[in-house]
């Protein structure tokens, strides 16, 4: 069925003919018959809308709309978008039919449900305010001078916007939340962008038609939503083709540990799996060093939780990874073993060929070797050092609540150029909003 929907619904394009359905209506202004454009279309970042455009052959009439594809969405939104030069004034805004219009500088409103939706530019939309104010001056100027001279200058204030002689905002409110600014790349980077979701109150859910019993069961479906029983979806781009796919996420608690966010990316179109875990919580007052003999086959099932901060060394292979290697994982050690096997072949391409220096290649695949003969068991016992400065990392401790005999765990204080890279030594966490005054240190 979804395949289906985006067949109908292609991404709106300059580029491609996209094809457009006609019906014969009936012309308003005239009453003979005209002709209607239907376009199901995607606007990016956004959602399905319907692009209709009607043309009356015989008395000109033109007019055009646009639609959500959709149903009305769970929450309102509010779109507050800072505009500062010209490519804000080209940025795409989608208008539904019960969306308001702001314009906080100029104290000026357009209610919602006075105007039918549209597809503009933040320019358009101005200039579009401008037409309106403009078609009756002329009568106005006749019978209410005096009001049309106060239009006359609330105009020339929407022109000077136009012009971008000052900075202003524009808000768009929207209780059916099918209304969208178009943002300048991500929208999580996008600074001069603001996009709040709200629940509706009782006066919007009737001005849209919904009734109490079912926003409120909205409401109940999502409070009883429980992170840590359900997984999360959300689009983003594949790191290897960067076409579109989806990111699996879990919220979940290590025994003996703390809660720790599993995402997991797949890519439909080249099949590339990738996996990453971060910390649910902060980071911690202390580093945490765990050091492990590995003198059992067992041992290799044991679970770790390897974050990006975390080193690895393992002495008796005079190996040592820097942290940021591998990135987050949480896997077992043979697993992990795995990994940092096989990244060492990947990117280590040098080391091997006639490109490599005497003895880099011997070196190379005597690790190798070692690795893969670890992670079968065949050369234990062996020392696994996990050393994390931010104590965001784990070893499971098979023998739980009770101390492992094979395994060392030490809590230390973190030296400042540990701090410095993690970022703590330039973090506030007191007095935090109050400007800071600076001395002069030379007074």
């Amino acid at each position: 069925m979804s395949c289906e929907r985006e067949e109908f619904f292609k991404p709106i394009s300059a580029d491609d003919d996209q094809e457009t359905t006609e019906v014969e209506s009936l012309c308003m202004n005239c009453e003979q018959q005209g002709v209607t454009r239907l376009l199901l279309t995607k606007i990016p970042f956004f959602k399905e809308v319907i692009i209709s455009s009607f043309e009356c052959p015989h008395c000109g009439c033109k007019n055009c709309e646009v639609q959500s594809g959709g149903q009305i969405q769970d929450k309102g939104v509010t779109v507050t978008l800072m505009v500062v030069n010209s490519k804000d004034m080209n940025r795409q805004v989608v208008r539904s039919d019960w969306a308001s219009l702001r314009i906080p500088e100029l104290d000026f409103e357009t209610p919602g449900n006075t105007q039918k939706g549209s597809l503009s530019t933040v320019e358009g939309v101005i200039q579009r305010v401008i037409t309106g104010l403009e078609q009756e001056q002329t009568e106005r100027s006749l019978r209410h001078p005096d009001l049309a001279e106060k239009v006359s200058q609330f105009i020339q204030r929407l022109k000077d916007l136009t012009d971008l002689k000052s900075e202003f905002h524009i808000v768009v409110d929207d209780p059916s939340g099918n209304s969208f600014i178009e943002p300048c790349g991500d929208l999580k980077r996008d600074e001069q962008l603001v996009m709040t979701h709200y629940r509706r109150n009782s006066e919007q859910n009737a001005m849209l038609g919904l009734s109490e019993e079912e926003e409120q069961a909205s409401n109940r479906a999502e409070d009883a939503f429980d992170p840590k029983a359900e997984v999360v979806n959300f689009p983003t781009l594949c790191s290897n083709c960067h076409n579109p796919a989806q990111t699996h996420m879990k919220l979940t608690e290590i025994p003996y540990f703390k809660e720790v966010i599993v995402m997991c990316t797949v890519c439909d179109n080249c099949g590339v799996r990738t996996n990453e875990v971060k910390s649910g919580t902060g980071i911690e007052e202390k580093g945490i060093r765990y050091t492990l003999r590995l003198t059992d086959v067992s041992d290799l099932n044991r679970d770790v939780l390897k974050s990006d901060t975390a080193t690895i060394e393992i002495p008796e292979l005079e190996l040592f990874l820097n942290s940021g290697t591998l990135g987050g994982k949480f896997t077992t050690i043979e697993g992990l073993l795995i990994n940092i096997r096989d990244q060492l072949e990947e990117i280590n391409p040098f080391s091997r060929g006639d490109s490599s220096a005497p003895g880099d290649d011997d070196k190379m695949q005597q690790l190798l070797v070692k690795l893969d003969a670890l992670a079968k068991g065949e050369i234990l016992p062996i020392t696994f050092i996990l050393d994390d400065p931010a104590g965001t990392s784990y070893l499971q401790n098979v023998y739980a609540p009770e101390p492992d005999p094979e395994m060392k765990t030490e809590h230390y204080e973190r030296t400042f150029e540990q701090n410095d890279e993690l970022g703590v030594n330039d973090m506030k966490t007191e007095n935090y909003g109050e400007k800071e005054v600076l001395q002069d240190t030379n007074t």
